[in-house]
């Protein structure tokens, strides 16, 4: 008898700035430094319901590089992560520790974390979308197949050149994409 896999789909989630505020100095944004400023932003945990229910695996991909620069430790980073999955349906974080000087392949814009989500998940990364508020949560969806939906925080940065739709937030793209499924 010949076993069939099927292929999921899912939408991958930058964490600061779509799952949880950002801290916006001067017009750039920064990551809570502790689970307790860890602020889940509003209706995100209802549009992650509803990408669920519609069949989507949830996945959190995130560069952390405080970690690298010294500026952070692995168990803060870990326990908000341990809170996100706690209260939000989650099926995996993925997280990049390195700073831009390591050159590793799991730091966006790379794709590394949503080639090894995809691996390990069995993802069909052309169904497949990539939320994030920064050019390299973009460019990294872009290079892994996915379809880029950029949530605009205004910041004062470089703004991502490619992508499917420009939303105001999670709750706004879960809408975008539940209306293609």
């Amino acid at each position: 008898m010949v076993s069939l896999t099927v292929a999921s789909r899912a939408v991958f989630l930058d964490r600061d700035g779509v799952i949880n505020a950002s801290v916006v100095r001067d017009g750039k944004p920064y990551p809570p430094a502790t689970p307790e400023e860890l602020e889940i932003l509003p209706g995100v945990p209802e549009a992650l319901a509803r990408l669920r229910a519609a069949g989507y695996l949830l996945i959190v991909v995130t560069n952390q590089p405080d970690v690298a620069r010294g500026t952070a430790r692995r168990e803060t980073i870990d326990a908000m992560h341990a809170r996100l999955r706690g209260e939000l349906p989650l099926d995996a974080i993925y997280a990049c520790f390195h700073d831009d000087a390591d050159d590793c392949a799991c730091r966006k814009p790379k794709p590394g974390m949503l080639v090894n989500a995809a691996k390990d998940h069995g993802i069909e990364l052309p169904m497949s979308y990539m939320v994030g508020d920064r050019w390299r949560d973009l460019e990294a969806g872009l290079a892994a197949g996915c379809q880029g939906i950029f949530v605009d925080r205004g910041y004062n940065e470089r703004r991502p050149t490619t992508f499917a739709v420009s939303v105001a937030g999670l709750p706004e793209a879960a809408a975008w994409i539940l209306e293609r499924t």
